[in-house]
């Protein structure tokens, strides 16, 4: 029972990681229905920028977490220009944005590899001062793992406002909703598209941040491990819904994390999460939170 409870308490900080990464996936797509495939590679970006900055520019976390995650963004504003923003008025837009997209993730990677080198490091000893409380005989519970919560549930909530209720956040609704008649209402839709990256790479690129910090473990190949769980748990949770996102990061997590407590073993978690996946999609095509949505051309 105690190594479940414990298990449990990892389940939802790993699908709080999870759920912040697929929120980058689900913005773009909301507004674009583009899958952007170097979302990983920023991710990836993201979490490296932050270790150099705290290792050798000798910047506190709490500094370096910020500036990273604007790289990040601005590394969203690159990607838009060179691999989206040429092809959008191409009548295969759609799938050549997705296969340009994975030529930038390509792109992405090696610069990785050229800046960062090959082998996994690790945060500086001290960047996180991690203090542990005991919950139980066996379940512990550690500071850096509320502050990952935290941070993920500020950074959600901050979103939820933006789009609700700042010009900019309806604006991104407006162009999501239609672009065309968003355009006819004088809204400058590149720019917001152009946004749109910027706020989808940054959310990446902190992802990739907590990532490091939580598995105390950075290479240029990480984005690889988390590709393809944050498209099943966009999927999980509901094509285009943030809130769906998070439930669905949340729903995955468990799920890995409890198959590892019942069967004591890690061999069945991927196997079991994405069976658990299969079964939702069957039981409900448009994900937990999804709905299925007419688009005007």
């Amino acid at each position: 029972m105690n190594l479940f409870a414990q298990q449990l308490i990892n389940g939802l900080f790993i699908g709080s990681v999870y759920g912040l990464f697929a929120v980058g996936y689900t913005l773009v797509f909301g507004v674009l229905d583009i899958l952007n495939l170097a979302h990983a590679a920023v991710f990836t970006l993201g979490g490296l920028s932050a270790l150099w900055l705290a290792q050798h520019a000798g910047w506190s976390i709490w500094i370096a977490f910020p500036a990273a995650t604007m790289l990040a963004g601005l590394l969203g504003l690159l990607l838009n220009a060179v691999a989206f923003a040429p092809l959008r008025h191409r009548s295969d837009s759609q799938f050549s944005g997705l296969i340009s997209s994975i030529a930038m993730a390509i792109v992405f990677e090696a610069l990785s590899l050229g800046l960062f080198g090959a082998r996994a490091v690790r945060f500086p000893a001290g960047t996180v001062k991690v203090h542990i409380w005991q919950l139980g005989p066996s379940v512990t519970i550690t500071s850096l793992q509320v502050s990952i919560v935290a941070v993920v549930v500020l950074l959600m909530v901050a979103l939820t406002l933006f789009l609700k209720r700042s010009r900019a956040g309806k604006a991104i609704r407006a162009v999501a909703e239609n672009e065309r008649a968003a355009l006819l209402l004088g809204i400058d839709v590149r720019g917001i598209i152009a946004f749109t990256f910027f706020i989808s790479s940054a959310l990446g690129g902190a992802a990739g941040i907590l990532y490091g910090l939580y598995f105390d473990s950075l290479g240029p190949d990480m984005g690889r491990s988390i590709e393809l769980k944050g498209l099943a748990v966009i999927i999980l949770g509901g094509m285009g819904s943030i809130p769906g996102a998070i439930l669905g990061g949340l729903a995955f997590g468990l799920s890995e994390v409890l198959t590892v407590a019942i069967s004591g073993t890690s061999n069945l978690r991927d196997a079991v999460a994405f069976m658990v996946l299969f079964a939702i999609l069957l039981l409900r095509p448009s994900g937990l939170l999804g709905r299925a949505r007419m688009r005007e051309a």
